[in-house]
């Protein structure tokens, strides 16, 4: 007799716009290179596209405006988060910042992906801020999330070059077509139970990681 499979990770996704990143995901479940279920998907803006991807008893939304106050959303949300028994978080465009509270409820467990190459450019307006500045390269990078925006390690990142006549969007659009295989990289790596948060550094597979995993060719390597 055959025993039985065990249950897929649970994932829950935070996003407040158009969900690309977690169509990715979907995706990926679906073709079956990703082996762990969508439990959740939840928003700070009721109307958002990223909703839209689920069907309607996983979708999960609120506007803070209609709380007392943050800590008020934040146990909210942190609510519902419990009430889906995820094994991992992964914030993919949510725009609001997470309280202190509610990153300590599930620390260790909530990834971001952010368009920059952190530590460079932490919180919005990450294209127009790399194009000032000069930049030769620009990318994306996936994090653990804590109480300070964007400061959590980061697990992995891709690089793309800055183009000669970039603008904000052109070159927002190069970087979005390589967050999706990040993403999705590190989000196999979770599930698979290959990497952890230790303090301030990642472990992967139970060791140190001194610099972010690498995005190449769709393939995540160690840095050399």
């Amino acid at each position: 007799m055959s025993r039985p499979s065990s249950p897929l990770p649970r994932l829950v996704v935070l996003a407040s716009g158009r969900g690309s990143n977690l169509q990715a995901l979907l995706d990926a479940i679906a073709a079956g290179t990703l082996d762990a279920k969508v439990v959740g998907v939840f928003s700070d803006k009721p109307g958002s596209a990223a909703l839209q991807r689920v069907p309607e008893p996983l979708r999960w939304s609120a506007r803070p405006k209609d709380f007392a106050d943050r800590a008020a959303f934040d146990a909210a949300l942190g609510d519902a988060l419990d009430r889906a028994r995820p094994d991992w978080i992964v914030c993919a465009g949510y725009m609001r910042i997470l309280g202190p509270a509610l990153v300590e409820r599930f620390a260790g467990r909530m990834l971001n992906i952010h368009p920059s190459l952190l530590p460079l450019y932490p919180g919005l307006d990450t294209h127009a801020r790399a194009l000032a500045a000069g930049d030769a390269e620009h990318g994306a990078s996936v994090h653990f999330v804590t109480a300070e925006l964007d400061a959590g390690a980061v697990i992995a990142q891709v690089r793309v070059p800055v183009m000669a006549g970039d603008d904000a969007d052109a070159l927002a659009a190069r970087v979005l077509g390589h967050e999706h295989p990040l993403l999705l990289g590190v989000v196999r790596l979770a599930v698979a139970g290959r990497i952890a948060e230790h303090g301030a550094t990642v472990l992967l597979d139970g060791h140190p990681l001194f610099t972010p995993l690498q995005l190449d060719c769709d393939h995540l390597i160690l840095n050399a």
